[in-house]
């Protein structure tokens, strides 16, 4: 394996954008610990850990591309993927949460 050795044009947006990245799903992750409810805590990594993983995907698509000497967009595919399915799942979630609390209210009403 040949190693490339890499301008620092090239190098500190790929090392900012994996601090920013890494800040990112720091942030989401706290957010997932401090916040009180189930419909505050499951926000706050979704946005961050989101926006982190773009982050990491973008430098990763930077320094693959200067290692290849080409562009290499297979990144682009994680990146859309992770788009689709994110909120998807997001949604899923809190209709289930909504579920949840309507059917636990109906059967503490008929209890009384």
């Amino acid at each position: 394996m040949n190693i490339v050795p890499m301008s620092p044009w090239l190098a500190l947006p790929a090392a900012i954008l994996l601090i920013a990245g890494g800040l990112l799903a720091l942030i989401g992750s706290l957010g997932l610990l401090r916040l009180n409810s189930f419909y505050a805590r499951i926000h706050a990594p979704t946005m961050g850990n989101t926006l982190g993983a773009g982050c990491v995907l973008i430098a990763s698509m930077l320094t693959s591309s200067a290692a290849a000497g080409r562009p290499v967009i297979h990144e682009l595919l994680i990146t859309v993927f992770l788009l689709i399915t994110s909120p998807v799942t997001t949604m899923l979630l809190m209709r289930a949460a909504v579920f949840r609390s309507e059917t636990g209210r109906d059967r503490q009403g008929e209890a009384s």
